[in-house]
Parts: structure tokens; C-alpha cells; sequence
């Protein structure tokens, strides 16, 4: 068994869900059978109810959890099946710790994070590994959040316990790029890496988050300054037309070689025929569709992102450009649907 864990640093939103998604269709494709799954720091036991304004969709797997928009990429990502095993927050963690105390399972010891709250986590990271050859385990929020410490610290003993050769941590950060100065700046990165290490993770790939291109002198310095080799920082930048593009431009930046690499695995080099197809249905529409829908919480992109993407997927299918056409409900329900319809 391989593990790879990824966290995020400097901001929220990054793109962790995506990326994880993208890196595990590239292992699929190389023959590798892998396995996603997400820790959420928050207290809540599911996002079932949270609010789509605070959090975004609530996603429903098969066996009717409800769970993370992330799971969502997971699984159009790659073919691996998910349950609620594969979406673990604070809040569960909690909850069994305090229902295994109450019914006398820890003989009356002092309940503690280490070793009680962390040994839950490191069961959930053995049991959702069962059977695959790669797990990955991205952790939601940024390093250096107090609810994310017990998942950080968790990460840090199961590589002690597994062995630092089974493990890959990946950092992806932000590098911003400040309109005054003309440069992108690597500060924000650096000391986001500073933090991972106070807690005893050094990470093995930086993939850094940037609206624009990363230049040699800048790879070669935060080599330097995060003990990473300068072909283990990996560029990502915004997709041109869709997130589907998001493997292709990671395997030219080499992060399935590099995974594959780091942790001995023998798998031959990845055929993209399949995303080929995909992205190329998607940017050569012979048709085109508008479809109205209709909703609550239409002020937020992510509130039906399901929804959004079959339709991107129905699309695809039958080389269709699709056009959505966000109605809320309310303005419906008082105006009536021709006020808000647009013309054919």
C-alpha cells in the first residue's frame, strides 16, 4: 500500500479537490487502482446541514451519505467507489471518541488528541486503503488551522508507522503576483512550508497555484528554501476551457512521474486516449443547448455543481455545448418565468 496526502497552505480554495481528482485518473491510467478520500476539520459531523451559502453543495454517494462537494470531483475523476467511509470530519471523530469513553472502552484512562483522537484517524486512513494500491487522502482547510492539527499530526505518526517510503506528501500553495512589484512572490509558500515542518512534515512536491508561468529562478528558489528538488515544484495554472484539461497539464509537468518515482511504484506510462477524447468533444461542439434551471442559492457557483457538471457531462456525450442559464426561484415565483427566461 502507497499513501499520498495533500494539504493546502496560504489560502482556502486552491484547488486540492480538483487536483487530487486529476492526479488520480493519471495513476488509474497506469494502471494503478486508487482510492480517494477527504478530512474535514470542521466540528460539523456531516455538511448535511450546513448551509450551500457557507459551504457549497452537499454531495450524496451511493450509499446515501452525505458528504463533501469534493467527493463529487472524486468520482468523476476516477472509477474508484466512495461511501461514507471516504469523507471524515471532526465532528465523527468526536462523536466516537466520546461514545467509545461513555461506554468504558478506554478502562477509565484520561481521554486524550494523542493518542486517542489520532489513533481514530489513522484507522480511517487503514480502512479506506483496503484494497487499492494507491489511497489519497487530501486535508481540507490551510496548515496552521487549530481544527486541522489533529489530522496534520495524525499524517505525521502513520508515515512513522508505515514508513517515510510508503508516504508522499504534497503541499500545493499559492503564489501570488503582486501588481506593483510585476513578480510573483514566493514568500506566502515559504512560510506556509515553515509550518508544515513545525509540525514534522517536510513535503516531498510543491504545486503551486499561479496565474503565471513559473520561471526557472523561481523553481530553483523554493527548492531551496522548502528542501524540495527543483522538478518536484509543479506549476498549475488556471485550465483554458475546462477542468478536464487539469491531467493533461500535470502530466507535463511530470507529477505522475515524480509520484510514481518517489514511491518505487512500477507502472508503465500513462495513455490519456480516453481524456484526449473527452476535451476534444468538449472544445469541438457540434451543437449547442441553453437549459434554464432554476433554484435557491444561485448566488454561489458551487450550491449545484453537481447538477452543473452532468449537464457539461450530457454534453460531452453527444458533442453538445452546453449553456446553463441560472433562474433563481424566487424571482420566478414572483414575476413569473417570461420576465426572467431569455430570448431564443
Amino acid at each position: 500500500m502507497k499513501y499520498i496526502f495533500i494539504t493546502g497552505g496560504v489560502v482556502s480554495s486552491l484547488g486540492k479537490g480538483l487536483t487530487s481528482g486529476a492526479l488520480g485518473a493519471l495513476l488509474e491510467q497506469r494502471g494503478l487502482t486508487t482510492r480517494i478520500q477527504k478530512f474535514d476539520p470542521y466540528l460539523n459531523v456531516d455538511p448535511g446541514t450546513m448551509s450551500p451559502f457557507q459551504h457549497g453543495e452537499v454531495y450524496v454517494l451511493d450509499d446515501g451519505a452525505e458528504t463533501d462537494l469534493d467527493l463529487g470531483h472524486y468520482e468523476r475523476f476516477t472509477s474508484g467507489k466512495l461511501s461514507r467511509f471516504n469523507n471524515l470530519t471532526s465532528g465523527q471523530i468526536y462523536e466516537s471518541v466520546i461514545r467509545k469513553e461513555r461506554r468504558g472502552d478506554y478502562l477509565g484512562k484520561t481521554v486524550q488528541v494523542i493518542p486517542h483522537v489520532t489513533n481514530e484517524i489513522k484507522d480511517r486512513i487503514h480502512a479506506a486503503g483496503e484494497g487499492v494500491n494507491v489511497l489519497i487522502t487530501e486535508i481540507g482547510g490551510t496548515i496552521g488551522d487549530i481544527e486541522g492539527l489533529p489530522f496534520t499530526e495524525a499524517m505525521r505518526q502513520f508515515a512513522s508507522e508505515v514508513g517515510k517510503a510508503n508516504v508522499l506528501f504534497i503541499h500545493m500553495t499559492l503564489l501570488p503576483s503582486l501588481r506593483a512589484a510585476g513578480e510573483l512572490k514566493t514568500k506566502p509558500t515559504q512560510q506556509s512550508v515553515a509550518k508544515l515542518r513545525e509540525i514534522g512534515i517536510q513535503p516531498d512536491i510543491l504545486i503551486c497555484r499561479t496565474e503565471q508561468p513559473i520561471t526557472e529562478e523561481i523553481r530553483e528558489k523554493l527548492s531551496l528554501f522548502c528542501s524540495v528538488p527543483s522538478e518536484a515544484v509543479i506549476e498549475e495554472m488556471d485550465v483554458a476551457h475546462s477542468i478536464y484539461e487539469l491531467p493533461h497539464m500535470l502530466k507535463k509537468e511530470g507529477l505522475d512521474r515524480l509520484v510514481t518515482r518517489f514511491l518505487g511504484l512500477d507502472a508503465p506510462a500513462p495513455k490519456l486516449d480516453e481524456w484526449e477524447e473527452v476535451v476534444h468533444r468538449l472544445l469541438n461542439p457540434k451543437h449547442k443547448v441553453r437549459i434554464g434551471m432554476v433554484g435557491k442559492y444561485m448566488d454561489l457557483q458551487d450550491s449545484y455543481l453537481s447538477v452543473n457538471e452532468s449537464l457539461v457531462h450530457g454534453g460531452i456525450r453527444n458533442d453538445c455545448e452546453v449553456e446553463v442559464i441560472h433562474l433563481d426561484a424566487e424571482d420566478i415565483e414572483r414575476d413569473g418565468p417570461e420576465a426572467h427566461l431569455p430570448e431564443p
